[in-house]
């Protein structure tokens, strides 16, 4: 069996898993009841952070798929990434709607990348 190195496991789930050169994190979310553009910073700050300890960094990202509370945050949200995103790597990315874990969290991004 090949090593699986798990991130911050807790009893329900990791918020990272890294294997066979790639890492997988859980949804990430920002502050419940902030604004988007707050929420979408603070999750993109956690990304990085579980990337770094994973080996990883945001120029090494495959794919993203996030998930808005609402569409009419999409150009809010974007605002954000764009501003984030490595221009000279852009991952691919979906997004859509959905009814997050809480009405108080507004967006929740999910990323796939390499180590």
């Amino acid at each position: 069996m090949s090593d699986i190195k798990r991130i911050e496991p807790g009893a329900r789930m990791s918020q990272a898993v890294v294997h066979g050169g790639l890492v997988w994190l859980a949804g990430q979310v920002g502050t419940a009841g902030a604004d988007v553009a707050t929420q979408t910073r603070e999750t993109l700050a956690s990304v990085e952070r579980l990337l770094a300890e994973a080996g990883s960094d945001k120029s090494k990202i495959l794919q993203t798929t996030i998930w808005l509370a609402s569409m009419s945050d999409f150009a809010e949200m974007n605002a954000v990434w764009d501003a984030w995103v490595d221009p000279a790597n852009p991952p691919t990315r979906a997004t859509g709607e959905a009814k997050l874990a809480t009405p108080d969290y507004k967006v929740e991004v999910i990323v796939v990348a390499a180590v």
